[in-house]
């Protein structure tokens, strides 16, 4: 914990407050740990039982994370805002930084000719009761998602991926219900379970997607939901083939019990075929974000799915934040019918792809086994991820550490390809050489 902030507290409730704010002022940051149950009780002269009782309030909001002979720490993205990090900053000087997880800018369409375009033929203001999924839209979208066999009868719109998988859960979830993710997984779904107050459980990975002995066993162990990334999945890179998908059909097939989840956030950008499970479970749903190829900022998924599950996620909107603009359902719509874009994705993909395959192969060549099937990142197994973050560092590189992704698996590195030339390949690889392989702790 940090040795500025002092929590204070004589109830559950104050203590939990103190933690927060600690948290909201930025004294207390991500990763910091706080001090055992009995420790704190001490200090603060009041029962174990009484911290115990704050610590779980903060461990159901999402706030801390209980990893034990780690102890007690902040969670690496709390859902509290703090005060002095509302941007995130830059890398420190010199360091080339593979650790963001985003597209190459240089690859996305620009957006000025688009919106000038709109403005142009705009037409008056809409009202509250018109607003919702254009017509237009809606068959552009089912197009779309069809031409990859996914059934799109039932639709409605997100503000992206992420918020889609918020809005499903909560639809059907209750807090303390089991969530089957990825392990590794993408680590932001991970920090919104656990806001959710939701229990995940995790499911191994391999480079065609989750294991079917691994779902059944989350299957078996309770969970009420399953969430599987069709493809360029984060932090691996994985896939769901073929055979994977039928096996886990065959699985999941007539199931009434749980939600499917299907994230398929980078869409044009993979350049694998799609194997959906669309329709394998009774309650399911597909999500297709547009923010990997056409912009971050452009917060918008579609949401295809059994008929009560999108009815749910559409009326929950529509009592709250009430639609998705359709000005930028307008922007999208532009975007997916110019043939220029559309080159644009094409050529984007093309260079994740030879960036990617490049990377993993170096790293083939000096007997390391990365994997990056598809997608924006390569996660590569290490020993120890402080000694390899830290050999990076010095040589000038900034990677995320593989304790973001993690429930269980073991520990790895995740590189993001965006940012790299075929000149950086090579001392890239030999860093990453190095890294790999700590030196033995020295004789006791």
């Amino acid at each position: 914990m940090s040795a500025r902030y002092q929590v204070t507290g004589a109830a559950a409730a104050e203590i939990s407050a103190s933690i927060e704010s600690g948290i909201r002022h930025a004294a207390l940051a991500p990763g910091d740990s706080l001090p055992p149950v009995r420790v704190l009780a001490a200090e603060l002269a009041v029962s174990p039982a009484t911290v115990s009782r704050a610590y779980a309030e903060l461990r159901r909001r999402g706030l801390i994370v209980t990893a034990g002979r780690h102890g007690t720490r902040v969670r690496p993205r709390p859902p509290v805002a703090a005060r002095r990090a509302a941007l995130r900053p830059p890398p420190a000087a010199g360091l080339r930084d593979l650790s963001r997880g985003e597209p190459d800018a240089r690859l996305l369409p620009p957006l000025g000719p688009h919106l000038a375009a709109l403005a142009e033929h705009i037409g008056p203001p809409i009202s509250y009761s018109d607003a919702g999924m254009l017509p237009e839209f809606a068959e552009a979208a089912r197009q779309r998602l069809a031409a990859d066999g996914v059934p799109a009868t039932d639709l409605t719109l997100s503000s992206g991926a992420l918020d889609g998988i918020e809005r499903l859960l909560t639809a059907q979830l209750r807090p303390g219900d089991v969530v089957a993710v990825e392990d590794p997984g993408w680590a932001n779904q991970l920090d919104l379970i656990a806001a959710l107050g939701l229990r995940p459980i995790g499911v191994p990975v391999d480079d065609d997607g989750p294991l079917v002995a691994g779902v059944a066993a989350a299957i078996a162990a309770g969970a009420r939901a399953l969430i599987v990334t069709s493809r360029a999945q984060n932090p691996t890179g994985a896939a769901v083939s073929a055979d994977r998908a039928a096996a886990l059909r065959d699985l999941l097939a007539g199931r009434t019990d749980l939600l499917l989840i299907e994230d398929d956030h980078a869409a044009e950008l993979a350049r694998v075929p799609l194997h959906p499970l669309a329709g394998a479970t009774a309650h399911w749903a597909f999500l297709r974000s547009v923010s990997k190829p056409f912009g971050p900022d452009l917060r918008l998924a579609v949401l295809a799915g059994d008929e009560t599950t999108v009815a749910r996620v559409a009326g929950r909107t529509r009592v709250g934040a009430g639609w998705v603009s359709t000005l930028l359902q307008r922007l999208v719509l532009s975007l997916w019918h110019d043939p220029a874009v559309t080159a644009l994705v094409e050529r984007a993909a093309d260079s994740y792809e030879r960036r990617r395959r490049g990377l993993v192969a170096a790293l083939a060549d000096q007997g390391l086994s990365a994997h990056g099937r598809s997608g924006l990142n390569v996660w590569l197994p290490v020993t120890d991820e402080t000694f390899a973050s830290t050999v990076l560092r010095d040589a000038g590189w900034l990677a995320a550490p593989g304790a973001l992704f993690r429930i269980a698996a073991p520990p790895a590195l995740r590189l993001t390809i965006s940012p790299l030339t075929e000149a950086d390949l090579p001392p890239l690889t030999q860093t990453l050489t190095h890294a790999t392989h700590p030196p033995p702790p020295p004789p006791s």
